[in-house]
């Protein structure tokens, strides 16, 4: 056993970030009663209606409540706009503030990463760990689990829009599809959503809060880990302000880094891990030189189309709207039915950009409400909205530092559009969802496109989507897996060259998966807990 002098504190495993990843890891590790598991988070838990109601998100995704609200630097294939990037700062991170969609993916993504090198990590490999993961509410074996801790369920907003939305899917000519996790994922449906009997079912939820009792599970709230501790180049412990206070905290089996696709390469470099000219630009004295920490970032680029609309049966701001919130309330109260049960992205679809796509690369998301500007800008009226957003992007940003300060927000790059082809994708996807907004049963529905109405050429809407497109929130790869010399961690999630120390999060996907990635975060989690079982 190691030697605890110069600790606070002492644990098996160390766990940083509570989030999807991290509170999966860490409940499944704390079974075994004899791994002492400490989980470090550095927001709150927000066990609290706002945490809660699912539509609680509306009052944090646009803000710095319960969130880091990160920005992009200035990016050239967007005019030189800065994006914007929340991520959850909570127990549970960012799936305390998604949209609860729960989306796994296509099975040639995962059958890609073992392809690259990663055995162990294709569909039949992965597809066990969804299983194992979830709690579903209406499908079955053989591809969905009935008993997992994550309950998934259909929507229980009874909003009659989600019919229009089918409808119109059918008068476009596309599939009708009711399980985009079946045998299939292309088509038009709606979404099944992370709740439990209509509450956000967040990661904390389903894998921390139900097991807080257990002894060997500890889990300490607004933590912020400085660096990780090394003894040579094992992994030996954190350095974290707790309380104001800075304390070093023993792991004496693993340090697991958990905090994410923008934090976890960035403790990586404060520790003294990764590209060893850009650590000494910031004074940071270089441990093990690893290039490959913070680059191959990706994200799904995306457009949202917003359409005023006079129903009720979207959210909005107006006189008659306010009396409708307040009935949707006492039903709530009641029923855990309505419209406060609402994800907004209550729709959605996986369309092919053109018939030379072998799959779908192109996902929607059909909104009961007018959103501009990631809901940061709010006008008087109703309305609903549209994303479609490129699956499999070929542009490669990159994570660095700002600062050596790890409170600082990193430098953030996406690099959208930065390959000609994402932007010739993203027009056909233009073209093809303002025909499905078009459609009669939905275009009945709606009086006017609020910012793309003269749209029209080509060139017109190349110039609209860099003014409007940014992230849809799946950011992953920048601490990427395989086993070239620009990986960060193998197989088995270990980092290369170092011992004691994993990475377990989207931040280890060397591709984007297609489509929402809160689900696959937390299998992600299960698997790497199988993995750590020790003998």
């Amino acid at each position: 056993m190691q030697d605890t002098q110069g600790f606070d504190e002492s644990h098996d495993v160390i766990v940083i970030g509570g989030g999807s990843s991290g509170s999966a890891l860490a409940g499944r590790l704390s079974e075994d009663p004899d791994t002492r598991v400490l989980v470090l988070e550095a927001g709150a838990d927000v066990n609290n209606w706002l945490g809660n109601v699912p539509t609680g998100a509306v009052l944090m995704v646009p803000s710095k409540l319960h969130n880091y609200a990160f920005e992009t630097v200035p990016q050239p294939g967007l005019g030189g706009r800065r994006g914007y990037v929340p991520r959850g700062k909570m127990l549970g991170g960012s799936s305390g503030i998604n949209a609860m969609v729960y989306i796994r993916g296509q099975r040639e993504d995962y059958d890609h990463w073992a392809a690259l090198g990663n055995p162990g990590w294709a569909w039949d490999d992965v597809l066990p760990y969804f299983i194992k993961s979830e709690c579903n509410d209406s499908f079955g074996a053989p591809l969905h689990g009935s008993t997992g801790p994550l309950k998934v369920s259909q929507l229980r907003s009874d909003n009659p829009l989600q019919q229009v939305w089918l409808a119109a899917g059918r008068e476009a000519g596309h599939a009708i599809n009711a399980d985009f996790n079946g045998d299939t994922q292309e088509g038009i449906g709606i979404y099944q959503v992370t709740q439990d009997r209509g509450e956000r079912c967040s990661a904390a939820r389903a894998y921390l809060r139900p097991h807080l009792a257990r002894p060997n599970l500890r889990v300490t709230v607004q933590a912020q880990v400085q660096r990780i501790l090394f003894d040579g180049r094992r992994a030996v412990g954190v350095e974290a302000k707790v309380g104001g206070v800075l304390r070093r905290l023993q792991a004496r089996r693993e340090v697991v880094l958990a905090a994410g696709a923008i934090q976890s390469p960035q403790l990586l470099m404060l520790s003294g891990v990764g590209d060893a000219a850009q650590l000494q630009a910031q004074g940071i004295a270089v441990l093990h030189h690893l290039p490959g920490v913070g680059a191959n970032l990706q994200d799904h680029p995306d457009f949202v189309f917003g359409l005023r609309s006079s129903s009720l049966d979207t959210f909005g701001l107006s006189l008659r709207g306010g009396l409708a919130f307040w009935q949707a309330l006492r039903r709530y109260r009641a029923e855990r039915r309505g419209m406060l049960t609402s994800n907004f992205a209550e729709g959605g679809g996986f369309l092919r950009s053109s018939a030379a796509q072998a799959r779908p690369d192109l996902q929607l998301h059909f909104v009961v409400a007018a959103v501009e500007d990631h809901a940061r800008q709010l006008t008087w009226g109703h309305g609903m909205s549209c994303h479609v957003c490129l699956l499999r992007p070929r542009s490669r940003g990159t994570l660095k530092l700002a600062s050596p300060d790890a409170g600082a927000a990193p430098l953030i790059d996406p690099a959208f559009f930065q390959h000609p082809d994402d932007l010739a994708e993203m027009v056909a996807g233009f073209k093809l969802t303002r025909a499905l907004l078009n459609q009669p049963a939905l275009r009945a529905y709606w009086s006017r496109e609020l910012w793309s109405t003269e749209t029209r050429s080509d060139a017109d809407i190349e110039a609209l989507l860099r003014r409007r497109v940014d992230t849809i929130y799946h950011p992953v790869g920048s601490c990427r897996m395989g086993a070239d010399a620009m990986a960060v961690v193998d197989a088995e999630l270990r980092v290369h060259g170092l011992q004691g120390l994993r990475v377990v999060d989207a931040s280890i996907m060397p591709t984007l998966i297609s489509g929402n990635t809160n689900a696959p975060a937390m299998m992600i989690g299960e698997k790497a807990a199988q993995m750590m079982r020790w003998a």
